[in-house]
């Protein structure tokens, strides 16, 4: 039954994009504990089935489809096939990325290809798709997961961070339009440094090394989750329009 705390969750469909780890499978096992029906996507079919099952194993409501955010047709197919399981969506959690570190001098154009296929055009895809269906409905929520490299740029995360002021830029846009017009919840959430194994795909060596030690310090992603269950649990005359949030020693 629903609760004081949850009762804006309950029975709400939310797809979560980069759900197989880190902050979107967090996400996804919160949002399903507050009474959501998740849809989960992302590449990995054995992390998303291994998902599903913990998810529903402890109570909640969950499913999964294998999806590519840098293609428009499977983003399509992801919201088309939420809403033939659990109805209409409800939120978009877009949380799909790639954060690979490297100096301009290393001229990392496939890393800076990858980023922008996953961080802007994934982004635009899933809002493309989500878009039609809230806005009939006057109702809905999207929240766009950015970071703090989108208030301030670090070093050797000059692409990364140009993608995510971008998130920040659309997310405003998409406020100040579908929001104020269409009743539709317009939320970002700007982590700092979170332990979800990024490091390790970084594939530049100075880069690597730059990411190991500020990952010295990270948070779990389910200090993320958190934040993300409260932004989506509100009325509907209500929007979080922004929340950053850092380890305590964290300086940026």
């Amino acid at each position: 039954m629903p609760n004081s705390r949850t009762d804006h969750l309950q029975d709400r469909v939310s797809v979560i994009t980069g759900a197989s780890s880190g902050i979107g499978a967090a996400s996804a096992r919160a949002l399903a504990a507050c009474g959501a029906r998740v849809v989960l996507a992302a590449r990995n079919a054995d992390k998303l089935n291994d998902l599903v099952t913990s998810i529903r194993d402890a109570g909640g409501t969950a499913t999964a489809r294998v999806t590519d955010v840098t293609r428009p047709d499977d983003v399509e197919g992801l919201v088309e096939f939420a809403a033939q399981e659990f109805g209409p969506v409800d939120h978009l959690v877009n949380n799909a990325g790639l954060m690979l570190f490297s100096k301009w001098s290393d001229r990392a154009v496939d890393d800076w290809d990858k980023m922008i296929d996953t961080n802007i055009r994934g982004y635009l895809y899933a809002i493309n798709a989500i878009l039609p269906g809230m806005i009939a409905r006057r109702s809905g929520h999207i929240l766009n997961m950015s970071s703090v490299a989108g208030i301030r740029v670090g070093q050797a995360s000059g692409v990364y961070s140009a993608t995510k002021f971008f998130i920040r830029a659309i997310t405003d846009s998409l406020r100040q339009e579908v929001g104020t017009s269409h009743g539709i919840q317009i939320s970002t959430i700007s982590p700092g440094v979170i332990d979800t194994g990024w490091a390790d795909k970084v594939t530049n060596d100075e880069g690597k090394q730059i990411a190991q030690h500020l990952n010295q310090g990270a948070i779990s992603p389910e200090r993320i989750a958190d934040a993300v269950v409260y932004a989506l649990n509100q009325p509907a005359d209500v929007t979080v329009n922004d929340i950053v949030i850092h380890p305590t020693h964290q300086q940026w």
